[in-house]
């Protein structure tokens, strides 16, 4: 099985770790969410697996081979970032959207041209215009189809549908999964709308500050995640011997999130409210400010 290995990743900007000994394995085949605060490390992991940004100690390895500077490995890794054009207008800003989308299928040995110019239609782009003209959800779309079209391996998405209405992003969203179905391409998507984008992960990764806080199966995730509710001293009693998160008081009523454990049960018993969790609630329940 062709994989992906992160092995102690760490990254330093001067004395600031932003990632810290960082060990992960992507395997083919699947749609990894990658969730986490701002300033959490997102993006300069994405960078260090996609060989755009040093590893300061560790490697990230495919199929056993280092992939820096690795060309052999590199056409088989997409990552799809925000576009910055900058602020000279004789630079990227200038040119056209076609001229951008057949610079980058160079980089990609089994580039989609079809499939390109297909989303270039579906998203509705002028292929003529200069990317310096395109809104912020046009630029967004670009990048999409970059990643799509690459057919790479293994394809990492920073923040995709930034920019985008929902229709679009509904769109994007069914595109991806066609895309992962007929291929089996493994899929990395950074996003802060949780909500739309859960469906679809098939895993979730949590990083904060810069450490892998949770790796599993999404839907086996939320299968034992819940908030119990109710007086404090109820809440209390009934959660004792189960790890809680995420405590929130009003008055004298309380609730924590809890993630069952394998052999752990709900309560019983006690005159509290249980109700499951989606996976954003999750997410702030493990990331989210203390009360």
């Amino acid at each position: 099985m062709e994989t992906m290995v992160c092995d102690k990743v760490t990254k330093r900007y001067g004395k600031k770790e932003v990632v810290k000994n960082l060990n992960l394995t992507l395997e083919k085949g699947k749609i990894y969410g990658l969730i986490g605060r701002n300033g959490a490390g997102k993006t300069t992991l994405l960078s260090m697996m996609a060989a755009q940004n040093p590893v300061s100690a560790g490697n990230v390895t495919l199929n056993g081979q280092n992939i820096w500077e690795n060309q052999s490995a590199l056409g088989h890794i997409c990552f799809a970032r925000e576009i910055n054009l900058g602020t000279n207008q004789n630079t990227l800003a200038n040119m056209r959207v076609r001229d951008y989308l057949k610079t980058a299928s160079w980089f990609y040995p089994a580039w989609d041209k079809e499939l390109a110019e297909k989303l270039t239609g579906k998203f509705e782009l002028d292929a003529k215009k200069r990317l310096g003209k395109l809104s912020k959800g046009m630029l967004s779309a670009v990048t999409i189809i970059v990643a799509l079209a690459s057919k790479a391996d293994f394809t990492f998405m920073d923040e995709p549908v930034a920019g985008l209405d929902v229709v679009m992003r509904e769109y994007f969203y069914r595109v991806l999964l066609e895309e992962y179905t007929n291929s089996g391409r493994t899929f990395v998507v950074s996003t802060h709308i949780i909500e739309e984008a859960s469906d679809v992960f098939e895993e979730v990764l949590i990083l904060k500050e810069g450490e892998l806080l949770l790796k599993e199966n999404t839907t086996e995730l939320l299968e034992r995640a819940y908030r119990v509710s109710g007086l404090a001293e109820t809440v209390e009693e009934a959660v004792k011997d189960l790890t809680c998160y995420h405590e929130e008081k009003s008055g004298r009523a309380k609730s924590v999130t809890v993630l069952l454990d394998a052999g752990e049960s709900l309560p019983e018993g006690y005159d509290v409210s249980i109700q499951p969790l989606t996976l954003q609630n999750v997410f702030v329940a493990l990331c989210g400010m203390e009360e």
